[in-house]
Order: structure tokens, then C-alpha cells, then sequence
């Protein structure tokens, strides 16, 4: 899974490929294999087939909870095809933590002009109306579990647990949708609307204790420990301690956590590797665990996680 922009030399040339448009709101064609006994395979909850008209909608959709964006073509790239399907069938797995829009390059070159698709396959995360790349490859429907997984453990990690609405046979959603947050998390998530750090931390530690495969606990555990160490924090005095005193592991840590939550995670990573790099014994095993806590926090597929953990194995040996 790759997470980082990518260079996008312009739009596909598809002005030959006019096959009409899918109708607003059809449902999106349901594989076999993913179909629940008894039930119509044409059924969808969690995704939706992307026209012109209800494009801008469902992008708008992305500020409830995130949107996914599966570009394929079934004619030019068979395998592009596969990936859409397996992709809706691990969606309706999440139950709501994503929406898929699935987007036939060939019946809408339009939107594939306007988004300017390198190529296909591509799948395009949306979050808050900002569009990420996250997968350019055909993947095994196991990995592409594992992705989304990983993904969702990000978002956490980042406050965002929104769900998404039940689409009615794969129907576009009402304007107006309220955000659902999945309930396991909605004492912690009232918890840090209220501004009560250690009782988020609580309850996240609650789930987690109780199921350590929770990625999105574990997630939102992580990252509202950072939140606690750093609760009261005047930043430019915990900076200007760290620069005094540049082998105290509370003082870097303390910045460290300081920087996550900026969203300096690069500064963060860099910070404790050097620090490692430059201690020993007791003080090198408190940073190197404060860094793979701060790791956690992020997700550990996170490509800035990989060259971290790389930079800390060279320190290290």
C-alpha cells in the first residue's frame, strides 16, 4: 500500500470510449462468491456505481466518514475489473468505515479525465475532501483485507471513526447524513470531544485488553497516550529544554510526542533515531520504545513507519 503522491503525467486519453454512462444510483454489480446466501446479488450496502451527476456527491460523502475510489476497466484491463470486486467485497467487511465509488473509466471518461488517472487500476482514498492515492497494483483479496485494515487503523489513530450509512441497494446517500460512529468507540470518542484525555485512554485500553486484534483500538489507544503525555505542554519551553539537553530522554520524547501531534511525523521519527543513536544501555532501550509506541500510532505499513524503522535498525546495529 502506498500512501505518498505519485506522478501523474496527465490524463488517459479514452475520447474513443463512449459507452453510455451507468443510471444514478444503480447498484453496483455484486460478485458471486461475495453474495450472502439468499440475497439478491445485485445488493450493496458500501458501494455505489460513480456517474457524472453523483460524483461531487459522493466526494462530499468523504467529510462523514472516508470514500474510496476504485478506477477499472473490464474491456482494457481485466485484472483492473477483479480488483473493483474484490475491493467492494472487502468494503462491505468494514460495515460503513468506507464507501467505495466504483468507477468505469470506459462508461465515464470524464470523471478519469478530471481526476487526471495516470492509469488503471488505481484506488484513491478521499478524506475530508482531499484525494490520497493509496493502491496503483492488482492485489490478492487477502492483502487489499490487510490494506484496509491498516488504513483503518491510520484514521483512528488520526480521530477519524465515522461510518458511513447503509446504501439501500447500493443507492447514493441523502444529503444531510450524520456521521454513525461505530459504538465500540463512542466512549472514547465523547471522552476526547469532552476533553477528558485519561478517560479516553481508558476506554480505548478497555477494548484493547479485551481484543488486542483490534487494530483501531490499539490505534486510538496510541495516539491518545501522545495526547495525554502532552496535555499542559508549553511548546517552546519543552523545545527549548530539549535543546539544552540533548541526550534527556523525557526532554526529546516529550518534543517527540510534541511534533506527532503537528503532524511532524518525519521530525518525530527523526528525533528519537538520532536519539537512540546517541545513547546507551537503559536510555537507549526508553527511546527505542517510546518510538515504536509512536510507530503504533501511526500504522505500521505507514511508508514514513518503514524508513523509520530502517534509520532505527542502523542506529541500532
Amino acid at each position: 500500500m502506498t500512501q505518498q503522491p505519485f506522478s501523474r503525467p496527465g490524463a488517459i486519453d479514452l475520447s474513443g470510449l463512449g459507452r453510455p454512462a451507468a443510471p444514478a444510483g444503480a447498484p453496483a454489480p455484486r460478485p458471486a462468491a461475495a453474495a450472502a446466501p439468499g440475497a439478491p446479488a445485485d445488493t450493496r450496502s458500501y458501494s455505489v456505481v460513480v456517474d457524472e451527476q453523483g460524483f461531487q456527491g459522493l466526494l462530499e460523502q468523504s467529510m462523514t466518514a472516508p470514500v474510496l475510489l476504485a478506477f477499472y476497466s473490464r474491456t482494457r484491463m481485466p485484472e483492473s475489473g477483479q480488483l473493483a470486486d474484490d475491493l467492494a467485497t472487502v468494503v462491505e467487511e468494514h460495515e460503513g468505515r468506507y464507501l467505495l465509488g466504483l468507477v468505469d473509466i470506459d462508461a465515464v471518461p470524464q470523471i478519469a479525465q478530471a481526476m487526471q488517472i495516470p492509469s488503471i487500476p488505481l484506488v484513491v482514498a478521499v478524506v475530508d475532501g482531499r484525494p490520497m492515492p493509496l493502491l496503483q497494483d492488482p492485489l490478492p483479496i487477502d492483502e487489499l483485507r490487510t490494506a484496509l485494515t491498516q488504513v483503518g487503523q491510520q484514521l483512528t489513530a488520526q480521530g477519524i471513526t465515522g461510518r458511513h450509512q447503509p446504501r439501500a441497494g447500493g443507492a447514493p446517500a441523502a444529503e444531510g447524513d450524520e456521521e454513525v460512529v461505530d459504538p465500540r468507540y463512542a466512549p472514547a470518542q465523547d471522552a476526547l470531544a469532552a476533553g477528558d484525555v485519561d478517560a479516553a485512554v481508558a476506554e480505548y485500553q478497555k477494548l484493547v485488553d479485551a481484543n488486542p486484534a483490534d487494530v483501531e483500538a490499539a490505534g486510538g489507544l496510541a495516539i491518545a497516550k501522545v495526547m495525554q503525555r502532552t496535555q499542559g505542554v508549553d511548546l517552546n519551553a519543552a523545545r527549548a529544554a530539549a535543546a539544552d539537553a540533548p541526550d534527556d530522554v523525557d526532554a526529546q520524547t516529550l518534543v517527540a510526542d510534541l511534533d506527532m501531534l503537528g503532524g511532524h511525523v518525519e521530525d518525530a521519527f527523526t528525533r528519537l533515531v538520532n536519539l537512540v543513536a546517541r545513547t546507551s544501555d537503559k536510555d537507549r532501550e526508553k527511546a527505542r520504545d517510546h518510538l515504536l509506541g509512536l510507530f503504533a500510532a501511526v500504522g505500521n505499513d505507514d511508508p514514513r513507519v518503514l524508513a523509520g524503522r530502517r534509520n532505527l535498525a542502523s542506529a541500532l546495529f
